[in-house]
């Protein structure tokens, strides 16, 4: 993961306004673990006018979509739902040549309640003057179990410590 293609991520969402929450790796560092990560991890709000919208700003900087679909097929809940079911899609993987090292991840679904999240999210600041919110420590925790992945266990263990 390149720190320039974060900032760049990080810098048209907000611009846009979109609305959005960092988790996966990037949140697990904010609060307080640091270990690698290769992607960055995102949660936008889903109403298809946002969904849209972040999709849209995230192509714009040079990012694509792994599958063939349009960014409305994205906005649109039955499309995303379908593909959960259908495909087991749990994120919707975009890369870029012009940020190769640096995929990006959109879940699919909101596993949180979005709207109260973003009133307790915490600011990562990736660089002076750039925050990115981030999802909170409780909910991340929650995230990780539910994932129940190696990476996940240890992530849990490793913030638990550091609390």
């Amino acid at each position: 993961m390149e720190v320039r293609s974060v900032e760049a991520i990080v810098r048209a969402l907000n611009e846009a306004q979109v609305k959005y929450l960092v988790v996966g790796g990037l949140a697990v560092n904010a609060h307080g673990f640091v270990r690698l990560t290769r992607d960055v991890d995102i949660v936008l709000a889903l109403d298809s006018a946002n969904a849209a919208k972040g999709l849209n700003t995230l192509l714009a900087i040079g990012y694509q979509m792994a599958i063939p679909a349009k960014p409305e097929d994205f906005a649109d809940a039955a499309t995303r739902e379908e593909w959960r079911r259908s495909k087991e899609m749990i994120v919707l993987k975009l890369w870029s040549d012009e940020h190769r090292r640096t995929p990006v991840d959109i879940f699919v679904y909101e596993p949180f309640d979005f709207a109260l999240e973003s009133e307790v999210a915490s600011a990562l600041e990736i660089c002076p003057g750039l925050p990115a919110p981030v999802v909170s420590l409780s909910t991340l925790l929650q995230m990780k179990r539910v994932a129940g992945r190696p990476q996940d266990l240890i992530d849990i263990e490793e913030l638990e410590r550091a609390r």
